[in-house]
């Protein structure tokens, strides 16, 4: 699966006119994380094997090497990716939805990081990803514990873009927002602002990111899709981007 799915995100990034991207499971889970079976294979033999193909896709790669690494890579792509979790998620598929840029959920769905309960530590950058969502003591709480939450727990947490009632209902929410980033928005303009948002995380300095921006507005302002944003404001009109 995880071949896969990034075999799917290096296809739709070759497709320029692709401008957001949902991920959601096949109900009546988002994703239960590694099979029992292959966990078991592990045990045995005493070592970890991710299954991953010889001929791996690469979406995001080569843009920071801060960002070479699975589902890191997602930071790198150029659409956002909003992850719409419509059931359970635990380990490794609950990792997958952290590392996308929004989330919306189904308030019942059942989560955990499950690692600790099998003796293993934090997979996949968790104990990175989750304190800046969340901040150090909340994500302590998860990680240490691998116990059971739901985004309805978690409403006020700041994991989730929007909790709705189940998982249809948030499959939906995150389309509406997809939509809204593929048309309402310049793609130029999205692209770069995502590549801000999380490259700025990596700086110490707040000196780097405003001259950063100051120079990227500079070069916005040459562009047909800021004087196509500025006429429809200007006609109290929808805008629209090539």
């Amino acid at each position: 699966m995880h071949s896969e799915y990034r075999r799917v995100l290096a296809h739709l990034d070759s497709l320029a006119e692709v401008r957001a991207v949902v991920v959601t499971g096949t109900p009546p889970a988002f994703c239960v994380g590694g099979d029992s079976a292959a966990l078991a294979g592990h045990a045995e033999r005493g070592a970890y094997d991710p299954g991953l193909e010889l001929e791996l896709a690469m979406p995001g790669y080569g843009v920071a090497p801060e960002f070479d690494a699975d589902f890191a890579f997602q930071f790198a792509m150029r659409f956002p990716i909003i992850a719409a979790v419509n059931g359970a998620a635990a380990g490794v598929g609950l990792a997958l939805a952290l590392f996308c840029d929004l989330r919306f959920a189904a308030g019942p769905a059942k989560l955990t990081t499950a690692a600790p309960k099998l003796g293993l530590p934090a997979e996949y950058g968790m104990s990175w990803q989750l304190p800046r969502l969340v901040g150090v003591t909340r994500a302590a709480d998860l990680l240490l514990s691998g116990r059971v939450f739901t985004p309805a727990d978690t409403l006020d947490w700041g994991l989730w873009n929007a909790v709705e009632a189940d998982g249809p209902a948030a499959l939906a929410a995150a389309q509406t927002y997809a939509h809204h980033l593929a048309h309402g928005v310049g793609p130029k303009a999205l692209a770069t602002t995502k590549a801000q948002l999380y490259r700025d995380l990596l700086h110490l300095s707040p000196s780097v990111a405003i001259h950063g921006a100051q120079r990227l507005l500079e070069q916005a302002m040459a562009t047909a899709e800021y004087r196509e944003g500025v006429s429809a404001l200007r006609e109290k009109r929808v805008p629209f981007f090539e």
